[in-house]
């Protein structure tokens, strides 16, 4: 499980819970109805939240994308904004010139071998979404008193 870029309060968590974030802050982390701008739909949403998190916590990658992802994840930049800002969008192009360069590089052989990687990390990484997508859309039973009481 990839650990949460920014940690969270009690009543936060709790809020999130139930459904009903607060107001962003500093000590939160944005959830997938806020991409929804961006987002097709909440699958989507889900998986564009997790790789704000793995470019965030990516010391391997350039200062600034890590910077725009922690940004965007802490809800202080809109996604849309990241993406027009030329220090933020420099550094996405940068990037992706770095990753087609590696691509056109490679050798038959470490196709295939990068091919199978991929293999494995993706099957981990679905394992992990539907865990995600298990804890989202798991039903809340009550709140207070109410669950108080179911617990006893």
């Amino acid at each position: 499980m990839t650990p949460p870029l920014l940690s969270t309060n009690d009543s936060y968590d709790s809020e999130r819970q139930e459904g009903r974030a607060g107001p962003v802050t500093a000590d939160r982390e944005i959830q997938d109805e806020e991409l929804m701008g961006v987002a097709q739909d909440p699958e989507q949403a889900l998986r564009l939240r997790r790789s704000l998190r793995t470019i965030a916590g990516a010391t391997s990658l350039d200062p600034a994308l890590r910077e725009m992802a922690r940004e965007v994840l802490s809800g202080h930049v809109d996604i849309k904004d990241a993406f027009q800002d030329p220090r933020y969008a420099e550094a996405v192009y940068q990037r992706m010139h770095e990753i087609r360069r590696a691509a056109d590089d490679q050798t038959y052989a470490e196709r295939r071998q990068s091919k199978a990687q991929f293999a494995e990390w993706d099957v981990r990484q679905q394992a992990e979404l539907d865990r995600e997508r298990a804890e989202r859309d798991a039903p809340v039973h009550g709140s207070g008193r109410e669950a108080r009481r179911t617990q006893r």
